[in-house]
């Protein structure tokens, strides 16, 4: 057992020095002010109050809130018949069904990003194959339903495969069962696969969720510098004002708001399978 311990000492070694560190500078800087020293700084809560008393930033949290919350939403409209439909499949179809769910995870999120620039763009594909009908051009880029679908594309095979994960671990006696009551398709499907499935759609919603209340490229690539949301004022408060101070504070309000929302999907993948087991 003692060299089991030892071999866990690289690891923990890591764990202090690439996670532990970073964030504790985060919290040293998110109640200091600009320019104090390390050894000689005081401790404010100003960083805070400056964020939550500006309705400009109140705004873009709600409206980060609301994008996330959507794309979200969406995902899940979507990305639950698709799962359905994989899992329902024959071996060799529905491998190559999750293959092309998988394929573009391949591709680094920033490049399949630009590529929707130059589908979205006034030129672009999408302008250009609606020129042939003498419709357009539509302005589709640096808008709302630029960001959404950005979002919703990069983040909704998290939710296929996760939902699909749980939809293939079903027992199909408990099907069977439900036909043998009586109960027609729609029945079966809301009363067994529906909530035997919710483990899957709360671990695809936490997946979703949170890169996207907090993503920044997206919105900056397909939103143009005039669509911000809270990932693109934390950007600019290191990368351009140089304000570590402020830009860790609001770092540290959303890693609350990100630890509030995985401890209520907690709850509800508790609640999810304690139905199920029902």
């Amino acid at each position: 057992m003692k060299q089991f311990r030892r071999m866990a000492y690289p690891y923990i070694f890591w764990s202090i020095v690439m996670i532990i560190l970073p964030m504790l500078l985060i919290v040293m800087y998110a109640f200091t002010q600009k320019g104090n020293d390390v050894l000689t700084f005081k401790v404010t809560l100003d960083n805070f109050i400056r964020f939550f008393s500006d309705p400009i930033f109140m705004d873009v949290l709600k409206r980060s809130m609301w994008v996330a919350v959507l794309t979200t939403v969406l995902c899940l409209v979507l990305g639950y018949p698709v799962a359905y439909i994989i899992a329902q499949a024959d071996g060799r179809k529905k491998v190559m069904l999750v293959l092309l769910i998988t394929i573009p995870m391949w591709i680094n999120m920033l490049v399949r990003t630009y590529a929707w620039v130059g589908i979205l763009q006034d030129k672009g594909l999408i302008n250009t194959i609606l020129g042939f009908f003498g419709i357009g051009p539509i302005s589709l880029i640096y808008t709302d339903f630029a960001v959404v679908l950005g979002m919703v594309y990069n983040f909704i095979p998290f939710m296929i495969l996760q939902i699909y994960t749980a939809l293939s671990k079903l027992d199909k006696s408990y099907l069977e069962a439900a036909s043998d009551l009586g109960a027609n398709k729609l029945q079966s499907f809301l009363n067994v696969t529906l909530p035997l499935s919710l483990p899957g759609v709360i671990s695809g919603i936490t997946l979703v969720f949170l890169p996207a209340v907090s993503s920044f490229f997206i919105p900056k690539m397909l939103g143009g510098g005039q669509y911000v949301l809270i990932g693109n004022v934390i950007e600019s408060q290191f990368l351009t004002s140089g304000n570590w101070n402020f830009g860790s504070a609001i770092s540290l309000i959303m890693a609350v708001i990100i630890l509030i929302s995985m401890y209520i999907t907690k709850k509800l993948d508790k609640t999810g399978l304690n139905e199920g087991g029902k």
